[in-house]
This record gives structure tokens, sequence and C-alpha cells, in this order.
């Protein structure tokens, strides 16, 4: 009314409308199996590494395969990391660009919280590693930068069913910007050559690709053969491949050609979201698990061997990075974002929620072997890089799923209001366990 004010305090971490909240979950749901599956691969990659037939395993990843007149005759470890992991970017990079122009993070407000924790993230365990690992592993800074966001759904599976859907929809979007700022990462500090004519001939497939899929064409057969094409001129650049498939999932539209209706939105879902329903479930399902199966197994030598590995320099700052580092940076950016915009958690939530939020975020496996095998290549100091980000990734496990329990009875009378708004709406419950 004319002269009064209404001051309305900004909350962080309020509720996603109901259409975001209906896909979060659904992307919840495929991302928690695919946590499963990564872990049943890392486990029985660091069974069969540990095991009488270990050299086997050793030989299973040097097999090589593909077309040798096209340089691509890679050895099975290879692929997984150049060839699959590219479907996991391009599932990544759809999902970000989603968020960004038709999701909740349109809303600049929504979007700084996630964004300046995804930063803080990176920048100070990449300050701690550095600090600890001292300048004999400097090469290694940007390992511990990355949360797996499979994994660390894989965990709140177990231990946090009843977490509230702001907390977990904070956690998947950290998580995607985390991709997007650890492939910029792989694409500048980790190409040790650049091959600029191929760079600038993947141009060409990437510039079809986009025109085809602007004017709303879906077919595999057209689209697929240009999209191999990118990869693989990029592959021969010497940048490292999966940044095409982050290029490949930019150039995608996300909002729908179908002119809008009466109510002012367009008639049916993007390109984007159709492309995200159909490679989320082999990124989740078939990419990533198997990337985890070529990279986990190492050699543990032991309990004075895993005590000596953990004890080197390098694997003291992933391990400290993972553990110390990305908890405090995340808090330390979430709390400034409050602190200047004068925002208060949302009602029922306490910082306590947001640290255990931010210990979870610790978990880092698929980016951070990536980023272990391009910084130090194979060898002794590669092994030492996945036994401590195993290490480190298990520890936040533990100490997040202490945490995040503490506040168990809170969070379940959180999900049963959330549950009863939405059948009142006439919605169905999204996080209802089968």
């Amino acid at each position: 009314m004319p002269g009064t004010t209404a001051t309305r305090t900004a909350r962080l971490f309020n509720r996603s409308t109901w259409p975001e909240a209906r896909r979060i979950a659904d992307i919840l749901r495929k991302e928690t199996i695919g946590g499963a599956l990564l872990l049943a691969a890392a486990l029985a990659a660091l069974i069969w590494a540990n095991s009488p037939w270990a050299q086997t395993y050793q030989d299973l990843r040097t097999i090589e395969a593909g077309p040798a007149a096209l340089h691509l005759n890679l050895d099975l470890a290879t692929w997984a990391a150049d060839g699959l992991l590219a479907i996991f970017f391009f599932v990544a990079g759809l999902e970000l660009k989603r968020e960004f122009v038709a999701g909740d993070l349109r809303d600049l407000r929504r979007a700084a919280v996630p964004v300046a924790a995804a930063v803080g993230g990176v920048v100070m365990p990449a300050l701690v590693y550095l600090t600890v690992a001292g300048g004999a592993g400097a090469r290694g800074w940007a390992i511990p930068t990355a949360t797996d966001i499979a994994f660390a759904l894989a965990v709140l599976a177990v231990i946090g069913r009843s977490l509230p859907d702001a907390l977990r929809t904070f956690l998947l979007t950290l998580a995607v910007v985390d991709d997007l700022i650890a492939i910029v990462i792989i694409a500048t500090f980790y190409t040790s050559h650049l091959l600029m004519l191929p760079l600038l001939a993947a141009m060409v497939p990437l510039a079809v690709f986009a025109v085809l899929v602007r004017r709303g064409v879906r077919a595999w057969w057209l689209l697929l053969p240009l999209a191999f094409a990118c990869w693989a001129l990029v592959h021969a650049s010497g940048v490292h491949a999966t940044v095409a498939g982050v290029l490949l999932a930019l150039a995608v539209p996300v909002l729908s050609r179908t002119p809008p209706t009466g109510n002012g939105t367009a008639d049916g879902p993007g390109l984007a979201e159709h492309f995200e329903h159909r490679f989320r479930p082999i990124s989740a399902g078939v990419a990533v698990p198997v990337f985890a199966f070529f990279s986990a197994g190492v050699g543990l030598g032991g309990l004075d061997g895993l005590a000596g590995t953990l004890s080197d320099p390098v694997a003291m700052g992933i391990v400290a990075g993972l553990l110390v580092g990305k908890p405090v940076g995340i808090l330390a950016a979430t709390w400034l974002v409050a602190r200047f915009t004068r925002a208060t958690l949302d009602e029922g939530l306490a910082w306590i929620d947001m640290a255990g939020l931010a210990v979870l975020a610790g978990i880092g496996f698929t980016v951070s072997l990536l980023i272990g095998e391009l910084a130090f290549g194979t060898g002794e100091t590669d092994a030492r890089v996945k036994i401590a980000v195993l290490a480190g990734s298990l520890a936040a496990a533990l100490l997040a799923t202490v945490i995040l329990r503490l506040r168990a009875r809170l969070y379940r009378r959180i999900h049963q209001t959330e549950t009863a708004d939405s059948d009142h709406d006439g919605i169905p419950d999204l996080y209802q366990q089968p």
C-alpha cells in the first residue's frame, strides 16, 4: 500500500518451483543409480588389482582397439578416459546450460549461491594442496577441485533420503558447475601440445552440428557422425577430447522451437532436455562406471604400503584438499554471499546442514582421477594419486555421514512438509523411495 514499505528477507536454499523440483528429482534418481554402479565398478577394480590375478587387470587396460589409420588405436583405459567421459561432460554441459537458460538458476539471486560455492570449492582445495604438496607436486593442483556427483548422491541415497530438496538441488548444481570449471582447467592447464589445424578443423563438424540441432534435427545417424568427427579432431589437436563433449552440449538449444501457447510457455521440452533424457542413463550407467573400473584399480601394497603412500606429500595434499579445502572453500563462499546479500538460511535449516553438504562435496572421484592421469601420467605417482583420491573421498563420505545423521530427525520433518505440500497441489511425492 502507498506509504508503507514491505521488506522481504532473501533466503538461501529456499524451495524450488514444482516443475524444477520434478526435473531435479528425475536427475537425482538416475545419478544415484549411476553412483551405485560407479562404486561397484571401483570396488571390483580394486579387488582385481590386489588379487593374485592383478597382472590380467593391467593387461586388460592395455588392450588396443580402434582404427590405426585415424590414429585412434587407443588402449581401453584411454578410450574410457577420452571417449566415454566425453559423454559424461556432454550431459554435464546440457544440464548446466538448461539450468541457466530455463531452470531456476536463470534468476541471478538463485544462481549466486551455488556458483560462488563452486568457485570457492575449486580455489581453496587448490591452495591447500599446493601448501601441503609443495613445488614437487605442483602440477597436480587441480586434482582435489571437482565433486563427483554420482558418488556423492550414492552416499546421500543411503544417509540422507529425507534431505530437503533445496539442499539436493544445491549439491547437484554445485557439482555441475564444478564439472564445467574442471573442463576449463583441463583445456587450459593440461594441454601439453596443441596442433591448431585439427582444432580449427573440429569447428567444421561442430558448426554443422549446431546448425542442425538449432533446426530441431534429432536423427542420430546424422548427428552422431558429426559429434564423433568433432571429438576425433579435438583429440588429435592435443586438447583433451572431453572438451568436445562440452562444446557439443553448449551448441544444443534449450528452449522448444514450438511457438508459445496462450499461457506464454513453449509446448514441450527443448532439444537439450531430449538429449539429456537420452544420454544421462548412458553417462551414469555406462560411461562413468566403466571409466571407474579402468581407473580405480591400483595395488595398495598392504597396510604398510598404504601408510607409506599416504605419507607422500602429493597424496597428503590431495587428501587435505578434499577433506579440508573443499568444505572450507564452499562454506566460506556461501557465507560471503549470505553476508553481502543479507540473506538468511531457509526456515528450519542451519549452517551445520551446509557444513555436512560441503563435506559431502569433498568426494572427488571421476574427474579427480582423470586430472591425476593428465598431471602425472602412468607410474608410481599416478598410483599414489589414485589411492589418495580414494582415501580422501572415503573419509569425506564418512564424515558427512556423521554430520548429516545428526540432523536426520529434522530432515524427516521437512520432508513430510514437502510431501504434504505436493499432495495438496496434486503433485506426487518426487522423493519417495520405491
